[in-house]
């Protein structure tokens, strides 16, 4: 099959990203034909003037539609592109020259119906963008929970950095109205239909993550309180390792207890870990100010999946309500 690609870019209120994003869209390399679909979400502050300035240079489409959340704006453009290759971006997202080559490298010599590339830090990002890159990203986190690389047919890709052909998205309908979660529970219903998943690891996004440490405690929050419902919808797909930030939180208020009844054992370990982290954070930023600021990403992370995912199953638990009830700040109607 040949693969005519379509990059799908939901948008709201955030025309200096979209500028970004198809700066780095134009200076794509390899001679692959391409189209851009820009979805504005019911922007107040809207990007089509900063699209028209690539009307040359681009190949480019522009649609505004009322406020309806990322997953159905992204099913949205879908049902707009021309394409039958789908690579669905966020729009503060960043792509490196040879992006689209590594795509279409990996699709040709193993094709599968879904594929997810990593994100990084670019060397322009902000010392607290570079932390919680680091953070989101490093195995030692959580950055491997959304499956292991190797495993084919059990990566999790995610909506930043997502390619989906367009059969699998009239199979499976695409993305559903939760979020954060739609690209896990897209994923998922995908690998019951049959088709597979994989990372394409050298199609890496610069994923700048406008955010300050309270919108990054509110944002792993939700990722928390999003997966024991992606667990109740889909049983199989459960894991110990989703318990392992609950269990960390726990773990080190219980290890600063049991250290001032004089048990201090316990707290070293937590020591020992962070120590790793730091350096480890040293070795991959080469900036001491970013490896500081990792541990602060790290505890923020943890506690805050932590929280919404033991909140989020205890009212699960103890509740007959629908999670639509339940979650109604999750869902978008």
């Amino acid at each position: 099959m040949k693969l005519n690609f379509s990059f799908i870019v939901p948008v709201y209120n955030r025309p200096n990203e979209i500028d970004e994003l198809l700066h780095s869209l134009s200076n794509l390399i390899g001679d692959i034909p391409f189209e851009v679909v820009i979805i504005e979400d019911g922007s107040t502050i809207t990007s089509k003037a900063v699209v028209e300035k690539f009307i040359t240079t681009l190949n480019i489409s522009y649609y505004f539609k009322a406020n309806s959340g990322p997953g159905d704006s992204r099913n949205f453009g879908m049902r707009k592109a021309k394409g039958n290759y789908f690579i669905i971006l966020d729009s503060d997202c960043i792509l490196p020259k040879q992006y689209l080559k590594k795509v279409l490298k990996s699709l040709t010599e193993n094709f599968v119906d879904c594929f997810g590339g990593p994100d990084a830090a670019h060397k322009d990002f902000t010392t607290l963008q570079k932390a919680i890159d680091f953070s989101m990203t490093s195995f030692i986190t959580t950055g491997g929970i959304r499956g292991s690389k190797h495993a084919v047919n059990r990566f999790q890709p995610r909506s930043f950095n997502m390619g989906l052909s367009k059969a699998a998205f009239e199979a499976s309908k695409g993305f559903g109205n939760i979020h954060p979660g739609e690209d896990p529970d897209l994923t998922i219903r995908l690998w019951q239909l049959g088709y597979q998943t994989k990372l394409i690891e050298d199609a890496f996004v610069y994923h700048k993550r406008r955010i300050s440490w309270s919108k990054f405690y509110t944002q792993v929050y939700k990722f928390g309180s999003v997966r024991p419902i992606l667990n109740s919808w889909h049983p199989s797909t459960k894991k110990i390792t989703y318990w392992f930030p609950s269990l960390f939180i726990i773990g080190l208020l219980f290890s600063f207890i049991l250290y001032i009844l004089g048990y201090k054992i316990f707290l070293m370990f937590y020591v020992g870990y962070f120590i790793l982290a730091f350096l480890l954070a040293c070795y991959k930023t080469k900036n001491l100010i970013v490896a500081i600021q990792s541990l602060i990403a790290i505890i923020i992370q943890f506690s805050g999946y932590g929280y919404g995912f033991l909140k989020s199953n205890i009212k699960l638990l103890f509740s007959k309500k629908k999670p639509e009830q339940l979650f109604p700040k999750l869902f978008f109607k």
